[in-house]
């Protein structure tokens, strides 16, 4: 009979307001973790431990040719200058570029896409040429970049 009577109590505008409170906090975990900046890369195979430590002239090892031309991308999270992403140079395939793969927008993660020929941030979809150039907002500053070669079947990246 109570129910009854508090149901008859709340008028259908009420209702509808205490529904849509609802929706949204259920909704907003959802919004927070998708711009949250815990993003990672499942696509590039990650070296767990550094290759080496820095030389003399400021490179360190990261990966190998063979590993880099089998996964089309070397994600190294522990390296000297915080993580690098490594490709293939799509404009010079003997060459090879080295970029941050954190996003200037958010911080999440980026993906190197091989159709696209860029550097694709996972959450907004901001895309970086291999230079790290913006090439697509919403970011506003380029991934920062580092100087790689490849020496024999080592690569190598200077922090």
């Amino acid at each position: 009979m109570f129910r009854l009577r508090l149901i008859a109590l709340m008028d259908r505008r009420s209702f509808l307001s205490w529904v849509g409170v609802g929706w949204i906090a259920s909704c907003l975990p959802v919004a927070i973790a998708a711009c949250s900046n815990t993003s990672t890369s499942g696509n590039a195979p990650q070296a767990s431990a550094p290759r080496s430590s820095p030389r003399a002239d400021g490179f360190q090892a990261v990966g190998t040719v063979a590993t880099l031309d089998q996964s089309g991308q070397l994600l190294v999270k522990d390296f000297v200058g915080g993580s690098v992403l490594v490709v293939r140079d799509p404009a010079n395939p003997n060459a090879i570029a080295a970029v941050s793969p954190t996003c200037t927008h958010q911080g999440c993660i980026v993906e190197w896409k091989t159709d696209q020929k860029a550097f694709v941030c996972p959450c907004h979809a901001a895309k970086f040429a291999t230079n790290g150039q913006v090439l697509e907002s919403p970011a506003s500053r380029p991934l920062q970049t580092f100087t790689a070669k490849v020496e024999g079947d080592s690569i190598l990246v200077k922090a």
